[in-house]
């Protein structure tokens, strides 16, 4: 049993917190994981929201799409962060096809995310298409994030990852699409790789926060992927990425160091080894 008293515990992080973030004027900060140790590290350091993306079909398992990613893989990934956190929102992607044939489908895959994966909430992509997929789902008391712009498992539709709604009408639409996904009943919506101008006027259309990658800094929070942010990755370079740190490098570094150490019979040393 913990010991630890309840006062000393963080405050969870809910739906209706980044709600009222927005109301209050305050940014809020989201971030991927995949794992536990990554988790802990981001809940600890005090980020508001994480994302356990599909994302994880390209820095985890190396694929080039998002496509591959299955009700299981995003189940088993959701999980691990879930046990590494104890403030965040956690909120998992529902994986391409689990909830495009029919609401009821939808309906039972976010099911699952939540009773299996022990996740907050659930993200789909997808403007007025999805509206009665979304209703379906927050009738049954799960909280959905929205998605529009570049939505990424729509990859082989588009044929390409340039920024979105550059043109009037998709610009029109993506605005429509927001407003229809707000009152279906998303308590958030990711603005991905849009005009920054656009961002803001659906930013200040919508009673619900948006949260911007590659949507400028009107959005009412942001959202990066961790390893790009870390600069774990060293071969993707958008516009709208800043890297906060080398980890690349320096993880580059350290196993070079390493393996130095092991040829020269450096390590392990005497205060290293048992008697």
């Amino acid at each position: 049993m913990s010991t630890q008293k309840k006062s000393e515990r963080p405050e969870k992080i809910t739906t209706q917190t980044v709600v009222e973030m927005k109301r209050n004027g305050e940014k809020i900060s989201m971030l991927t994981a995949y794992d536990y140790t990554m988790a802990g590290i981001i809940d600890e350091a005090g980020v508001e929201v994480i994302l356990v993306g599909d994302s994880a079909s390209n820095v985890m398992a190396g694929h080039d799409t998002t496509i591959p990613m299955t009700m299981d893989h995003m189940i088993y990934h959701t999980s691990c962060v879930v046990r590494g956190v104890e403030r965040a929102l956690v909120i998992a992607d529902l994986p391409f096809m689990s909830y495009q044939v029919t609401a009821k489908e939808a309906l039972i895959s976010a099911g699952r995310m939540m009773k299996e994966a022990g996740a907050h909430a659930v993200k789909l992509e997808g403007g007025k298409s999805i509206c009665s997929t979304v209703r379906r789902i927050v009738d049954a008391g799960i909280p959905v994030m929205g998605h529009l712009g570049l939505t990424p498992q729509s990859i082989y539709k588009f044929g390409t990852y340039k920024v979105r709604a550059k043109e009037e009408q998709e610009a029109d639409q993506l605005l429509e699409d927001a407003k229809a996904l707000e009152e279906a009943g998303v308590f958030s919506i990711v603005l991905e790789k849009i005009p920054a101008d656009l961002a803001k006027k659906v930013t200040d259309s919508v009673s619900v926060p948006t949260i911007g990658i590659g949507a400028g800094p009107q959005c009412d929070g942001q959202v990066l992927v961790i390893h790009d942010m870390l600069g774990l990755n060293k071969d993707f370079s958008p516009r709208f990425l800043r890297r906060y740190e080398d980890l690349h490098s320096k993880m580059t570094d350290a196993v070079t160091h390493y393996i130095k150490d092991v040829k020269s019979g450096d390590f392990p040393n005497v205060d290293e080894q048992y008697n």
